[in-house]
């Protein structure tokens, strides 16, 4: 799970959006806060900005924070509105109490956690009257601790060096300006730290001195961290006193607010009083301690041995395999019953004990070698005698509103037999009723006992959202694909808000970092998708797309995610000009980083100079592509670096651009160098039963069949050099490639990192592989969900509906297209083109 997308789930939307930023009439901050005469009021996502109309500020020096709680913003806010307006100071605020609160909560970012005002002294001098006067004037008020500043006492008042206003050390990274004029990034690391340029002013020593000597007392040595949020950390730690393993859980002051508004001090002494009334029940952690150091609470847990559920199902779940034996299978089957079993047993215990653990999910069970059980995480358990609601749970356990009490565990227990066999419950958040779809999936597949749906299904629904179950063919075929494209298609354009500015159709929560207008999330990925697979164009909506890149010009480059692919679209749509303006104002380049691969690296940028210049006889732009290849070229013999092998990130975008360099020059170099490049994305795979190749990530080890990360990827690069160098060594593991991508189930649907890019590439570089993609067709329905009559699909995490390329409903278009479609279209960019004329050689 990556928790930053709870940060966009927003109650009552299907689709990933901002989090909350504006505020209502009723909380807003502004009637505290009057613009002064001669001031200007502005405002850049949830913040409102005050500044004096003929003030400068620096680009950079010490800022200011000031933290404190919903109840005392208020108060604080106008303290500090008084003190800064008094002085010339330029300042900023969040903008209401709810703002505040959603910037507190467990999963928001750490690096962010307690800041509600930001102050720009314009020198030391000012930074160090501030700090003095203000600490004064907030004396006693409370807040959570700001991680990445210092703090100045023990008052709510913080500083850190940092930017003041808009520099740029790449096309992504606000920046600092060192001496030598180069920018950097500015590191926005949830610790204190100060560039390395940079002195700490003498006054603040003595502040950072303190901070040392709280880490110092802890009466424990820390030895691994195993969890961070804004709550506070876990860690793997040993007592000084005896030697004692223990698990440190790190409760934080006014910080990780839950649906209730309790901070994580709050919870992590309930749980210490819940766990002290499960002691001595096997599987349950024992409290060896609890103590506090720098306002930071701990409790010092037994440490349980094992793993989290969810990790031991990565290795365990067959389907993910190539071609898994019947009797690995049914062996799977009897195991997970019997964990099941288990749980059930344990959870039996806790309730006899009068507790409702009330937060029961994979992540919260542990099973060691020997296959014994543990449950962790009591911080939300509750009184089994005082019924209460479920405050704070995981995605897919998540308790229906009705429900109180031991029915919570119940409840939870349900999703947990299901999700043995159909890891997805994440999508029950949207779409409920894919229950059923679900449960006769597992049967069929595993060959569950009769009783195992009744089970399942006999927990409580909310009935008003029935209406989100698929109606998807058993065995989807070109005659089929009419009726889906329409009802895919329909479901794109309901979802469509060209009132908004920000984005105009709803789909991964990357694309609120690049404008809601790229390829990979964005509306360029979304027109190209819908024009490619026949489904006609939308005016308006193209001419939202140019009023965005006019109105906001993209300011990164890259394919996937930057101006490079905006042009490719553009030029697609017959907007030539537009994209030729698009390209000239990307980064260039030659100050591009080192990327090989198409997403935001150089293979991207080359390919799309090389097809417009090919489109439109630009022998310049062509050049320019070969320019691109001969830097690649440069950097395969440079560097032994492995990346992360597939189409985004890895060397096989960069043999797909070297292809292409061949069609379009003749140089048969160009081949050579493809051949290197999908070697070097081949050292990164690892063989797996079915005479299979998938990539290994080289960080967790997993096993990667997909197309922007994995052995996807790397087979369609490997078909396009087969069509002029079938004796390549490279092209010679295109089998087994192939085979990789023939698993039986995968987590997400999306085109990138799931089922609809496997589909894609068995479709387009599959030799005899069938069977295999019509399983791919059919498993779609395990994701798709109805929405007013119309087909969508779940992006990354599940947690929304997607609309998008690179996740959602766009991208599975296009694999339905390669498929099912009545003629034999590329799906992806950059077809292949015959030979033109030489432009140059590597």
């Amino acid at each position: 799970m990556e928790w930053r997308y709870f940060e966009f789930c927003v109650d009552g939307s299907p689709y990933y959006d901002k989090p909350v930023e504006q505020a209502d009439g009723r909380e807003n901050f502004a009637g505290a806060a009057p613009v002064p005469n001669g001031w200007l009021s502005g405002a850049s996502g949830p913040w409102r900005i005050l500044r004096p109309s003929c003030g400068v500020l620096p680009a950079q020096g010490w800022k200011v924070h000031v933290s404190s709680t919903p109840a005392e913003a208020e108060r604080v806010l106008r303290t500090t509105h008084a003190y800064c307006a008094g002085r010339g100071l330029t300042y900023k605020h969040l903008r209401s109490a709810r703002v505040l609160s959603w910037s507190n909560r467990k999963y928001a970012p750490r690096s962010s956690s307690g800041k509600f005002l930001t102050i720009y002294p314009p020198d030391e001098q000012s930074l160090r009257a501030v700090l003095e006067d203000l600490s004064a004037e907030l004396a006693g008020v409370q807040g959570p601790y700001i991680l990445s500043d210092l703090r100045y006492g023990a008052g709510p008042l913080y500083t850190r060096y940092g930017s003041f206003t808009a520099q740029w050390a790449d096309d992504r990274t606000l920046g600092l300006t060192r001496p030598d004029g180069v920018v950097v990034p500015d590191q926005r690391t949830p610790w204190f730290e100060v560039p390395e340029w940079i002195s700490l002013p003498a006054f603040l020593e003595p502040h950072l001195e303190a901070r040392r000597s709280t880490g110092a007392a802890l009466p424990y040595q820390v030895t691994e961290a195993l969890h961070f949020s804004n709550a506070g950390g876990v860690y793997r730690a040993i007592r000084h006193s005896d030697g004692t393993p223990v698990i440190l859980k790190e409760a934080r002051p006014h910080a990780g607010l839950d649906a209730r508004g309790r901070h994580a001090v709050e919870r992590l002494l309930h749980e210490r009083d819940m766990l002290q009334r499960l002691a001595g029940i096997p599987g349950i952690p024992a409290v060896h301690d609890h103590f506090v150091a720098g306002d930071h609470h701990f409790l010092a847990l037994a440490e349980m041995p094992g793993i989290r559920l969810n990790q031991w199902l990565g290795t365990h779940y067959p389907l993910t395999r190539v071609a898994p034996a019947e009797h690995d299978v049914r062996a799977y089957t009897e195991q997970a019953l019997d964990l099941s079993r288990r749980v059930a047993h344990l959870i039996e215990q806790v309730h006899a004990r009068g507790v409702v653990m009330g937060d029961l999910h994979p992540g919260n069970i542990l099973i060691d070698e020997s296959g014994a059980l543990s449950l962790i995480d009591f911080e939300t358990a509750s009184d089994a005698l005082k019924p209460t609601r479920q405050l704070m749970a995981a995605p897919g356990f998540r308790a229906p509103r009705g429900l109180r009490g031991t029915e919570v565990d119940q409840h939870a227990l349900a999703m947990l037999r299901l999700w043995f066999f159909a890891p997805l419950t994440n999508l029950l958040e949207v779409a409920p009723a894919k229950l059923a779809d679900w449960v006769a999936y597992a049967e069929q597949r595993f060959g569950l006992p009769s009783h195992f749906g009744s089970a399942v299904l006999g927990v409580p629904e909310p009935r008003d959202r029935r209406s989100t179950r698929a109606s998807w063919p058993a065995d989807p075929g070109p005659e089929d694909w009419p009726a889906l494209r329409t009802s895919i298609v329909d479901g794109i354009l309901a979802s469509a808000t060209p009132g908004r500015t920000d984005r105009l159709f709803p789909g991964d929560i990357n694309q609120f970092e690049t404008g809601g207008t790229g390829f990979a999330h964005g509306a360029a990925g979304v027109l190209y998708a819908l024009d490619v697979a026949g489904a006609g164009r939308e005016p308006r909506h193209e001419a939202w797309l140019l009023d965005a890149i006019r109105r906001t010009p993209p300011d990164r480059s890259g394919f996937f995610d930057g101006g490079h692919g905006i042009a490719y679209v553009l030029d697609h749509l017959g907007y030539h000009e537009e994209a030729a303006v698009l390209l000239k104002t990307s980064m260039p380049w030659e100050d591009h980083n080192d990327r090989p691969g198409i997403g935001s690296g150089l293979a991207g940028i080359g390919l799309t100079h090389l097809h417009l210049g090919a489109q439109h006889d630009d022998e310049a732009r062509i050049a320019h592509a070969a320019a691109v290849g001969r830097r690649l070229v440069t950097l395969l013999s440079q560097t032994n670096t492995q990346v992360s092998a597939g189409f985004e990130d890895g060397w096989s975008g960069a043999a797909l651009l070297f292809a292409r360099l061949y069609e379009v020059t003749g140089a048969p170099s160009w081949l050579e160098h493809a051949d290197r490049a999908l070697r070097r994305d081949l050292a990164g795979c690892v063989p797996v039963p079915g005479d299979a190749l998938q990539v290994k990530d080289a960080e967790t080890g997993a096993l990667l069949p997909y197309l922007a990360a994995g052995s996807a990827g790397v087979a369609l690069a490997a078909a396009e050099l087969a069509t002029h160098h079938p004796d390549a060594p490279a092209v010679a593991r295109l089998p087994e490639l192939v085979r990789g991508c023939e698993s039986d189930f995968t987590v997400h649907p999306g085109l990138l990192r799931g089922r609809a890019g496997l589909i894609l590439t068995l479709a387009s570089a599959g030799r005899g592989t069938d069977a295999a993609l019509a399983r791919h067709l059919s498993g779609l329905g395990l994701h798709a969900v109805t929405r007013d009559g119309t087909t969508c699909f779940p992006g990354h995490q599940l947690l929304r509906l997607s609309a998008d390329l690179a996740t959602g409903s766009a991208g599975i278009l296009l694999a339905l297209h390669a498929a099912l479609g009545d003629a034999p279209v590329t799906a992806l960019p950059f077809p292949p083109r015959h030979a033109r004329v030489p432009a140059g050689t590597p």
